[in-house]
């Protein structure tokens, strides 16, 4: 699951409402909501929703519902954008997560045995694996109910924060907050939740708000450009580097205003810092975008929308209908955008 930079000491965050977000576009970074779905959407004793041939549906439950909640009730535009192939220096992250996710599926095993469903759950949503076959599923069931996605040529959160501040989406929606790092002038955060998030060390669940994050009021706020908030989150580290020990993001701030880059830092410091610091600056200011991205716009299709839910993924047909009239309900608004914003003019 995605972890995502640290920086929420030094955030300013705005709590929001859902209302506050209709008729705005919002560019989702799908394959971090659909890790949540995977995550929450179990059984009690934490077992994924399965088709009766054992496909796992948990992330389609969860796309249909809230995506169309959000779209249906409150008018949200959502766009969904899919990751591409990540950065090279992601591979000791994406390795370290394999990791805690083979511990967490031997220590739900013996948990079950136990017959500790409490403990099996959590750990449990500690498991989730997001496959090929499960994100096409996802794209396929977006297309079906006429939401558009886009796919990445890397980072999702990269490919967002540029259409965001190309203006052909209000905001990017991800609970992590790197999308800041690639430039999004607006965050919102815990969008596609039902309000509680699931804390697996605690065991507990709390009470989520969406919130929005400005670019320029954070940078303000700390005194900071956006190159010094890469620099910062070097220090602090990403997905992409391993951050010094010792050092969160207060002092990382201090360090930031007193030396204004890492090539100025006291050479003590310098020697704990990934001597491939460039690299990961480059991933965040020159990232892996598409400028000329195609959005994948679909209209409802009902016949194929049953066909695929119900007779392939094991999903009740009174439960679709709801869907469908859901988004019909809406006019779904995606459809009444002006077209310009989707497809980028020529320059």
């Amino acid at each position: 699951m995605g972890m995502g930079v640290n920086l929420a000491p030094i955030l300013v965050k705005n709590k929001i409402r859902f209302e506050d977000l209709s008729g705005k576009t919002i560019a989702v970074d799908a394959n971090n909501v659909l890790y949540q779905f995977l995550a929450l959407i179990r059984t009690p004793d934490g077992t994924p929703l399965k088709s009766s041939d054992g496909i796992v549906t948990s992330h389609l439950a969860g796309l249909m519902y809230r995506s169309t909640r959000l779209i249906g009730d409150y008018e949200i535009n959502l766009l969904f954008i899919f990751d591409g192939i990540p950065p090279k220096s992601k591979g000791t992250e994406i390795t370290k997560r394999r990791r805690i996710r083979e511990k967490a599926a031997l220590e739900w095993r013996q948990a079950l045995e136990e017959r500790d469903y409490a403990k099996a759950f959590s750990k449990a949503v500690m498991t989730s694996r997001l496959t090929k076959p499960l994100i096409q599923d996802a794209k396929r069931l977006l297309s079906l109910l006429g939401i558009p996605y886009v796919q990445a040529p890397g980072e999702a959160e990269a490919q967002a924060a540029h259409m965001t501040a190309k203006e052909a989406a209000w905001a990017t929606g991800s609970r992590d907050f790197d999308s800041l790092l690639f430039g999004t002038p607006r965050l919102v955060r815990y969008l596609t939740l039902t309000g509680r998030e699931f804390l697996p060390s605690k065991g507990i669940s709390r009470r989520l708000e969406p919130e929005l994050i400005v670019l320029e009021e954070l940078l303000s706020h700390c005194e900071m450009t956006r190159e010094q908030l890469v620099d910062l989150a070097i220090l602090i580290g990403t997905d992409f580097n391993e951050g010094v020990k010792g050092i969160g993001p207060k002092k990382a701030l201090t360090l930031m205003r007193e030396y204004g880059e890492i090539g100025n830092l006291p050479r003590s410091i310098k020697e704990e810092i990934s001597p491939d610091y460039e690299e990961v600056r480059d991933i965040f200011l020159k990232p892996n975008i598409d400028p000329d991205y195609v959005v994948n716009h679909g209209a409802l299709r009902e016949v194929e929308l049953y066909d695929f839910l119900c007779n392939q993924r094991g999903f009740s047909r009174e439960r679709v209908t709801k869907i469908i009239e859901r988004v019909k309900k809406s006019g779904s608004p995606m459809r009444q955008i002006d077209l310009d914003v989707w497809f980028p003019k020529e320059p």
